[in-house]
């Protein structure tokens, strides 16, 4: 066979396989897990590294079918991608590609407010919202200036996000090491509740701190050797993120009661103060602002390079494929984007966001699990990687169990947001059929012939 995987790109492949790695665990090793122990200790008490380990088996389903749609089929527009080729409906390939794009510009909305809120407060005291606008159009330059230098702060600061977890199992190692901590906690469930009916809920929170890996789908045009280097990174990354938050998990259940860790706002400072090993307050606030922004540049970057993809599939205006000439970055997708997160920041209801950017992703989740199975019989002339055919029907059956738990209100939105989607399709199409009745009469044959393709 011949290898068509990396067939002409107008975008730069300079994604490296290591680079790879750290964009995919920079994304999933996100701030969530900051605040996420607190939140767990009320669903599983002590037994925090349970949920996370069956959230990681979870996203593992879904990502082996990743692994096989985006190295058959190796183009920007990731899950949008799939469905087209899978359904062969433009709709259905919007709304999915418009759930991932509207989930990624909601989450950085989310995370430029966290970024602006009481992280920095610690050290400069201004006002949140300017500062979560301003810090949306840095990173916007940041993605524009190019897909290397973007790659190359996403290492530093996947480097210095990992850091701040190694810190909290080192020093509670160092604890129990000392006759510190209670080890008998790592068992223990909250009374009255069954383990698994715990362990369950539990895992339904901690499947948010696995998104992110879906969004390596939209640079894959950018990487060098796609077919080989991207299911070892997947995976990779994915099993790294894993083992780094169950041993987290640990820790925190050893170092304090789960009591203490719901009652904390910062539960992994909490659980570094409560060894007793002298680490500043303060390097805690800095490597979650690290955390944070390396999550919103990552997500920045899929979301701008999703709505290039769309546009280059003729799902969204055309003017959205626009690439700079130098840096081959899509500029006008990057600045669509941006506008569009800055507007979000205005709304500020963090949890209802982060909710919906968890059901837009599974109703996302779900098609490309579908296509995998329904896309069998296409067959491609480049090798590609291939899942065995039960994980994507588990894929299918984790995202029903987890939308099945999710909130009205959260529905509601989500429903309001897919609506938005089908507005603006509905436009878009009417807009491009407009213009071609409009200039195909005054048009030479040949760019008739340019205009169609």
């Amino acid at each position: 066979m011949t290898d068509d995987s990396q067939a002409p790109s107008r975008l730069r492949r300079a994604i490296t396989g290591p680079l790879l790695f750290a964009f995919i665990l920079g994304d999933v090793l996100g701030a969530g897990i900051y605040a996420l122990m607190g939140v767990l200790s009320a669903e599983v008490g002590g037994m925090l590294w349970a949920p996370l380990l069956l959230a990681l088996l979870l996203a593992l389903l879904t990502a082996g079918s990743y692994a096989e749609l985006v190295t058959k089929y190796p183009r920007a527009g990731g899950a949008a991608v799939f469905a087209e080729r899978a359904f062969h409906s433009r709709i259905v390939s919007f709304l999915v590609g418009f759930s991932m794009m509207a989930a990624g510009v909601v989450s950085a909305a989310g995370l430029a407010i966290a970024f602006a809120g009481q992280y920095l407060q610690t050290f400069f005291a201004l006002p949140v919202i300017p500062v979560a606008m301003l810090f949306l159009l840095i990173v916007a330059a940041l993605n524009a200036r190019g897909i290397r230098e973007s790659m190359g702060a996403n290492l530093v600061m996947t480097a210095i996000e990992v850091s701040g977890l190694v810190i909290v199992i080192v020093v509670v190692a160092m604890f129990v090491a000392g006759g510190g901590g209670d080890v008998s906690r790592v068992t223990q469930a909250p009374e009255g509740t069954s383990v698994a009916v715990a362990v369950l809920g539990g895992a339904i929170i901690a499947y948010y701190s696995f998104v992110g890996f879906e969004t390596s789908a939209n640079v894959i045009e950018e990487v060098k050797n796609p077919t080989k280097m991207y299911p070892k990174a997947l995976f990779a990354a994915l099993i790294t993120a894993g083992v780094v938050y169950v041993l987290v998990g640990l820790a925190s259940s050893i170092a304090l009661p789960p009591e203490e860790l719901e009652d904390s706002t910062g539960p992994l400072l909490a659980v570094v103060e409560a060894t007793g090993i002298g680490v500043p307050s303060w390097l805690f606030s800095l490597i979650a602002l690290i955390a944070v922004a390396n999550g919103a540049l990552l997500t920045m970057i899929m979301a701008s390079r999703l709505a290039y993809g769309m546009a280059e599939q003729g799902l969204l205006p055309d003017v959205l494929a626009r690439v700079l000439p130098r840096r081959k970055t899509p500029w006008v997708a990057i600045v669509a984007t941006t506008v569009v997160a800055m507007l979000l920041t205005l709304i500020g209801d963090l949890a209802t966001l982060a909710e919906t950017v968890v059901l837009l992703l599974l109703f996302v989740f779900m098609s490309a699990n579908v296509s995998v199975l329904v896309l069998r019989r296409d067959r491609v002339e480049h090798e590609h990687f291939r899942v065995w055919t039960f994980v994507p029907v588990l894929g299918i059956a984790s995202c029903i169990l987890l939308l099945t738990q999710q909130r009205p209100m959260v529905w509601l939105f989500g429903a309001i947001l897919l609506a938005v989607g089908f507005v603006l399709y509905l436009l878009a199409q009417w807009g491009r059929r407009r213009n071609k009745d409009v200039s195909a009469p005054d048009l030479p044959r040949q760019e008739d012939d340019l205009t169609a393709r």
